[in-house]
């Protein structure tokens, strides 16, 4: 393992869609913490909405999908080593408090801290050479096992963001549910579906996306624009109507769209719609008197993780799929823009060191 530099290069957040790549100082840990080289670290749309909005205060190092190998341990800290190559949770929840007690822990007051940093306030770190990852987030850290690469570690957090809002649907095998938007958490939506039995119906406005849904496990494609949208959800559904609908995309009028296909007590879960302020019309009686419910899912799931490696890891879902783009880390703001700006042949973006990715051979057992 290499010596660990003073500093490092690492791409600054410095207000709205202004990103520059800059030297700043390695993170120091205390005794209780980690240091971890970063291989990859997906881009978000989460930071892509602060990054263009300037939803929070600069400066900052963001990016938090991120797997890397770690370079120092904390005197007191167990269970890991130099060497071991992790993937990585910023957010990590209390288990004692009010809002964890209902399992609700994206309002754990913990939780909303962020526990991994590369310098300034922390926000992820993962556009950076190195992050520190204070104590209260080492219960996030997952071993890569010796077969995996970097980029599956790198995937554990998005792909848990989803199977913890796939587990708030009522839903049984052979229900029938919509989902809106095939990027790659719509894809990621399709796959952990339909491997539960479900029959998912798959929306978009790409061909292509529309083509790839199919290989993820869709039982049927619509194009979202087609004149015959209403009449293709209604013979999907043999005219019962959806048991639910997930919205993977931050458009109001499919919220609206799903409500109506919905059969009655069936769900329309949002998963795109972050951005605060926004205000939408809705007939309140189709909630009240057809007991459907408008619900909501964000972030992690900390009590998932297990269940999360094991489908990534085992590769029964096989996450490398979807990632159609690489990028140095000097390129973060280019990767950002394609993120934002998808293209037909663009899925998820991740920003790589490329001299980092350890193979399987050159690490140490778990």
């Amino acid at each position: 393992m290499n010596s660990i530099p003073r500093e490092m290069k690492a791409v600054v957040y410095r207000g709205k869609r202004d990103l520059r790549v800059e030297t700043v100082p390695v993170p120091r840990i205390s005794a209780h913490d980690i240091l971890v080289r970063v291989g990859v670290c997906g881009v978000c749309p989460t930071d892509i909405k602060k990054i263009h909005h300037a939803t929070v205060a600069p400066p900052r190092i963001f990016g938090h999908e991120t797997a890397g190998t770690i370079v120092k341990v904390g005197a007191k800290v167990h269970g890991f080593r130099v060497g071991d190559r992790v993937g990585l949770h910023h957010h990590v929840p209390c288990l004692n408090c009010h809002a964890c007690g209902h399992r609700a822990f994206a309002q754990c007051p913990q939780y909303k801290r962020t526990g991994i940093t590369a310098g300034f306030e922390p926000a992820g770190g993962g556009y950076a050479e190195y992050v520190r990852v204070m104590s209260f987030c080492l219960p996030g850290v997952v071993k890569i096992p010796r077969r995996n690469a970097l980029e599956e570690g790198a995937m554990l957090e998005p792909v848990n963001t989803v199977l913890k809002a796939v587990k708030r649907l009522n839903i049984l095998t052979g229900d029938r549910v919509l989902v809106a938007g095939q990027g790659p958490i719509g894809l990621m939506f399709t796959k952990l579906l339909s491997l539960q039995g479900i029959k998912v119906i798959a929306t978009d406005l790409m061909s292509k996306r529309l083509r790839l849904a199919k290989q993820f496990g869709a039982s049927k494609t619509i194009r979202a624009n087609a004149k015959t949208f209403d009449e293709q959800v209604r013979r999907a559904t043999r005219g019962k109507g959806l048991d639910a609908s997930v919205v993977a995309v931050p458009v109001d009028a499919l919220v609206q769209q799903s409500m109506k296909h919905l059969r009655g007590a069936g769900q329309v879960m949002l998963f795109a719609h972050t951005k605060r302020g926004a205000q939408s019309g809705l007939d309140l009686a189709e909630i009240c008197v057809d007991e459907k419910d408008l619900i909501g899912s964000y972030s992690s799931d900390f009590t998932l993780q297990g269940a999360v490696a094991k489908l990534v890891f085992s590769r029964q879902f096989d996450v490398r799929a979807l990632i159609s783009h690489r990028f140095p880390l000097e390129q973060t703001a280019q990767a950002v823009e394609l993120a934002a700006n998808p293209t037909p042949e663009s899925l998820k973006i991740v920003v790589t060191e490329q001299d980092v990715e350890v193979s399987a051979e050159d690490c140490p057992p778990n």
